[in-house]
């Protein structure tokens, strides 16, 4: 079984009945929240391990209550709408959620997206505490980033996706296999959310995002991370 408290924010109480008996069904705790600002107000007083979180609602909707959330909590958001354009999914992702599901979906998926967003890999561990390189930190017990004298808030899927990077440094690492690692391994296909993590984190990261130092394209095969020859480890 598993475990853990999931929050379902949804204006329709149909949706928000229905996931929690599947949550609760697998083990979950479920909470649930009828609006952005009800959620918002949960989180502030609770912790979640993760968030289901309707696009398309009244009032503040779920892109906003996204950027929202992402700026007091790193918790996990996987995203719910009825669009299926790509442009929708990268809004959405570039908003802070770490997935994306299409309505109508089947419980079976949503539990696979919800079990890959609280997943934690141990092959992704890198064989150190942490490293330092030119003014970037990462602490891997820790799971900060601090990039000259500010710290770089990631959200958990950006510091998994950069953990991996960094545990695997000057070498190609194709589309599928930073998908399969980071996301699971029912990922593969997902091109776009690359694009928008590495965007993201190049932001937050590098000098000069447009021009990246380490987190470099492998143009039509996938990303490299470029680890500068003065590295420290710890």
């Amino acid at each position: 079984m598993n475990s853990g408290k999931i929050m379902v924010v949804d204006d329709d109480p149909q949706i928000r009945r229905v996931l929690r008996t599947a949550l609760v069904a697998q083990g979950y705790e479920a909470v649930d929240a009828r609006n952005g600002e009800e959620a918002l107000d949960m989180l502030r007083e609770q912790k979640a391990d993760l968030v289901i979180l309707d696009v398309n609602m009244p009032g503040m909707n779920g892109l906003e209550t996204c950027r929202a959330m992402r700026s007091i909590t790193e918790v996990p958001i996987v995203m719910l709408t009825v669009r299926d354009a790509e442009s929708d999914k990268v809004e959405a992702l570039d908003a802070g959620a770490d997935d994306y599901v299409t309505k109508p979906f089947g419980s079976p998926e949503l539990l696979a997206r919800i079990r890959a967003a609280l997943r934690r890999s141990p092959q992704m561990m890198p064989e150190t505490n942490s490293v330092r390189f030119d003014d970037v930190e990462i602490n891997f017990t820790t799971r900060r980033v601090i990039v000259g004298d500010r710290e770089a808030r990631l959200t958990p899927k950006e510091f998994e996706l950069l953990q991996y990077m960094v545990a695997h440094p000057n070498v190609p690492l194709t589309h599928t296999k930073l998908l399969q690692s980071v996301w699971g391994p029912d990922y593969g296909e997902e091109v776009e959310y690359l694009r928008v993590f590495i965007n993201q984190l190049r932001k937050k990261i590098e000098k000069n995002p447009s021009n990246p130092k380490y987190l470099l394209t492998e143009p039509w095969v996938g990303y490299r991370f470029h680890m500068p020859a003065k590295m420290t480890k710890s």
